[in-house]
């Protein structure tokens, strides 16, 4: 009896390890990515520079709940949904 619990003991820890090390070294660093994501997407203003996740750079000209309006050109304005904002270029002033 102590055997067999000594036995899936022992090959219980190796798993619980390697879930440990996944744990710190994928979905740990990758939550605090999507964080800081959220937080740059609630941070958008007027005139910042932003690139968008299709590789269009544009200027917010709004700021909506959930979507964006860019200036691409002059007299060009698409409206973009937040997520596929994926970087602030340059903070406008």
């Amino acid at each position: 009896m102590q055997s067999q619990q000594s036995n899936i003991f022992v090959q219980l820890v190796p798993m619980v390890m390697i879930f440990g090390i996944f744990y710190f070294l994928v979905i740990m660093p990758e939550k605090k990515k999507q964080k800081a994501h959220q937080e740059t997407l609630k941070s958008l203003r007027k005139n910042d520079e932003v690139i968008t996740s299709s590789g269009i750079h544009g200027i917010v000209v709004n700021v909506k709940d959930k979507t964006v309006v860019l200036r691409l050109d002059e007299n060009v304005r698409v409206e973009f949904e937040k997520d596929a904002i994926t970087a602030v270029v340059k903070k406008g002033e």
